[in-house]
């Protein structure tokens, strides 16, 4: 510290000779030198004082002038369409808990129910249910057709339109077409409620209304329905009800020409080949029929 301060006296030549002497035993006078030199040459600038307040004073008394921005109406209705998007999402996701299936021409599907219960749809048909509520009230909605596996547990419900099933724990099939209603019993007890009646199904039983009207059905003895074998069987049914589950499996439309739709046909067709259905269906009724694209036309056979 005591050399730092013999250097600045001795730029502003405040030493003394022997001070001046001592600084150079202790310093590289030759550095020390060049350094006075160039801080010689410098000066520090010049200040107009009186400019630099009129300055000041000006740059208080003007106001910034506020920058408008203007609105880009695409970009806003990108931006309000993203968040609408993302509150519908956040609905169907904390708030929605129907869950819903629902099948194609042609196609299957099996589902897992909450309680382990498992269900197969078959062809055009759909099937609701309320996750939320699920714990407390096993309910189901079907329209169509579906096979039910039921895991043992409270009451498990399938409502149609037609009528209701219960059960506590079995397996069992349920159709409700246009005018056309068939429980079928595979193990277990099932409930069946039409028109403010309940019916109790035991195994190898079934209920059918057909237009209305409650019919006398034989007993049967399978594991499980056809058509989750890809056959679906008829017994005594009304030649529309089968066009029309034929017309479930395969994406054709069947006209019928001079045909008696309320005739009844006993029998199965395939869901592998149109052409092999469509002979199962023809040759029992003694009808014939052609296909053109994806019509099919239905009329009577001439010899």
């Amino acid at each position: 510290m005591k050399n730092v301060n013999n250097i600045l006296k001795w730029f502003d030549n405040e030493l003394n000779e022997e001070q001046i002497q001592d600084l150079k035993r202790s310093e590289n006078i030759e550095t020390l030198e060049k350094i006075a030199f160039y801080a010689k040459q410098m000066q520090a600038p010049e200040v107009d004082v009186q400019k630099a307040l009129l300055d000041f004073r000006e740059r208080k008394l003007t106001k910034n002038e506020a920058k408008v921005i203007p609105l880009n109406f695409k970009m806003f209705m990108k931006i309000a369409a993203v968040f609408l998007v993302m509150l519908t999402s956040s609905y169907f996701l904390f708030f929605n808990n129907n869950m819903t299936f629902e099948t194609q021409v042609a196609q299957n599907q099996v589902l897992t129910l909450p309680d382990n219960s498992e269900v197969i749809l078959n062809a055009k048909s759909k099937l609701k249910y309320n996750k939320k509520t699920w714990k407390d009230k096993r309910n189901l909605q079907l329209d169509g057709e579906a096979f039910f596996k039921v895991s043992k547990g409270k009451k498990f419900t399938v409502t149609t339109n037609v009528g209701t099933v219960q059960v506590l724990g079995t397996q069992f099939n349920v159709k409700e077409r246009d005018n056309y209603f068939e429980v079928q019993c595979y193990e277990g007890l099932v409930s069946v409620t039409f028109n403010d009646e309940t019916v109790k199904l035991p195994k190898g039983k079934s209920f059918r209304v057909v237009n209305g009207a409650i019919e006398s059905v034989k007993a049967f003895n399978a594991e499980n329905p056809s058509w989750m074998q890809a056959e679906t069987s008829f017994d005594k049914i009304p030649l529309s009800q089968v066009i029309a589950e034929f017309q479930r499996q395969y994406e054709l439309k069947v006209t019928l020409i001079g045909v008696d739709a309320s005739q009844l046909f006993t029998g199965a067709f395939t869901h592998k080949d149109q052409n092999i259905a469509l002979q199962s269906i023809t040759i029992p009724l003694k009808l014939s029929y052609k296909i053109e694209g994806n019509q099919v036309t239905l009329y009577k056979y001439e010899k």
